[in-house]
């Protein structure tokens, strides 16, 4: 199926039906600092978000060179040829609804090789359709959206998970020395683990390394390492099976258990694998978050009040929930998105062949000064709007298909953890030094920041 964007109200065809083409070193410099790991990722990489403080002091094409890139083009979609092949950039905002919410049978979601978990064997006999695999995708995305409660403002295990996240919350604040990524990532982990698998999971650093070790190995060239890979997963499988067994009926593999599955195609433990992985992602924002709230010290002393209002006890902290929002709009777990077309598409009155890859840089939308107010600037306020959950030009978590049906349950785990630490504490000296009036960086490393937490 072709589909014009014009159609849809957006810019006219690019003159004569040709693609806009950068030079070749502009197409090298990209490739190298967006393309290659945003493929890399989402072809070989066994994780759905990268590990915290992988990337993150990744170059990156500055801002106003995309920005002029996209006035001296006109706004039209940018076709770059690398080693990989040709990729189409979109910069323009007014692409941003045909990107998300385009069917899977125009534009895919992932590759087929990523539905595989890390270390698993290729799929063997005939190779399977698309709507074969699409058709698996929508059911274990449905067990998501089921077990994640994708729908609800609060989950239904809010209580228990609450409990979980306060248990874990409270060795981040009784330590004397300065928080930093280590301590987050233990305490998230820990939580995550009884969230996921019960509480019997807690303590198990050995499954923790395991899949480490799985996440460092994705790649899947090697012989030798994927059947060590083959085999480490196979170990994680039983260790996590074990758990699921026995685990309380509140935790996502609990909830996952009640879900019928006749067939056996849905591979709970991978979903385990999934989410868990998934809950990987929150200390850097944790960390990234709390630096924030110790710059803007105003909103950090809002924040504080309510989580020791009654309503924090419910979950539903929705300052602190837009301070983690916009803490990922200026940092995002991934910050350019990609997807690959299934069939000969038209963009823009230009034809490109099924299989090419559709890069959409979500950070350089979510901090463009011309599109978004006081784009560099750290203010939650915005995200109290009606309608800003679905502003396209906001995608920390996504939009239509692609969205992640663990948003709601992501924010809830970030705001919780940051309520624990807020409610008797106060977070000063954040290193690295932000400026609370002024454009804040383009990067946060994780590993760099160092938080002081003292008694209010």
């Amino acid at each position: 199926m072709t589909q014009s964007t014009t159609t849809r109200g957006q810019a006219a065809p690019t003159e004569g039906g040709r693609p806009a083409r950068t030079g070749r070193a502009e197409a090298v410099r990209f490739a190298a600092t967006h393309t290659l790991p945003v493929l890399v990722r989402d072809l070989v990489g066994p994780r759905p978000q990268p590990r915290p403080g992988a990337g993150s002091g990744r170059p990156r094409w500055p801002a106003a060179t995309l920005r002029a890139l996209r006035a001296r083009h006109g706004g039209a979609p940018l076709l770059l040829r690398g080693p990989t092949g040709p990729t189409l950039v979109l910069l323009d905002p007014q692409d941003l609804p045909r990107f998300h919410e385009a069917p899977a049978s125009e534009l895919a979601t992932c590759p087929p090789d990523k539905c595989r978990a890390p270390g698993a064997a290729p799929e063997t006999g005939p190779p399977a359709h698309h709507e074969d695999r699409d058709d698996l995708r929508a059911r274990r995305r449905e067990v998501d959206e089921i077990v994640l409660a994708s729908g609800s403002p609060v989950h239904p295990s809010c209580g228990p998970f609450l409990a979980v996240i306060a248990d874990e919350a409270g060795r981040l604040g009784a330590a004397s020395h300065p928080l930093g990524l280590a301590r987050a990532r233990h305490a998230v982990t820990r939580a995550a683990r009884r969230m996921v698998l019960g509480d019997t999971a807690a303590g198990d650093e050995e499954l923790a390394g395991w899949l480490d070790r799985l996440d460092a190995g994705g790649e899947r060239r090697a012989p030798r390492r994927n059947r060590a890979a083959e085999s480490l997963h196979e170990k994680a499988g039983a260790r996590i099976a074990r758990y699921a067994a026995a685990a309380e009926p509140y935790t996502l593999v609990g909830r996952a258990r009640r879900h019928p599955d006749p067939d056996g195609t849905l591979d709970p433990i991978g979903q385990a694998l999934h989410w868990l992985r998934a809950l990987d992602a929150v200390p850097a924002t944790l960390l990234r978050t709390l630096l924030l709230l110790a710059a803007h010290p105003a909103e950090q002393d809002a924040a504080s009040a309510e989580a020791r209002s009654g309503d924090a006890a419910k979950g539903e902290l929705p300052r602190l929930r837009a301070c983690v929002q916009e803490t990922l709009r200026l940092y995002p777990v991934v910050p350019d998105l990609v997807r690959v077309t299934r069939t000969e598409t038209e963009w823009r009155g230009v034809r490109h062949p099924a299989g090419t890859p559709v890069l959409l840089p979500a950070l350089f939308h979510q901090r463009d000064p011309e599109h978004v107010p006081a784009a560099d600037v750290f203010v939650p306020g915005r995200w109290a709007s009606p309608g800003s959950r679905e502003d396209l030009r906001m995608a920390p978590f996504g939009h239509g298909a692609g969205r992640c049906p663990g948003d709601r349950l992501g924010l809830l785990v970030v705001a919780a953890f940051c309520a624990e630490l807020l409610r008797g504490h106060r977070v000063r000296d954040g290193r690295p030094a932000l400026d609370p009036v002024g454009p804040l960086p383009s990067a946060l490393d994780p590993r760099r920041i160092r938080l002081t937490i003292t008694r209010r």
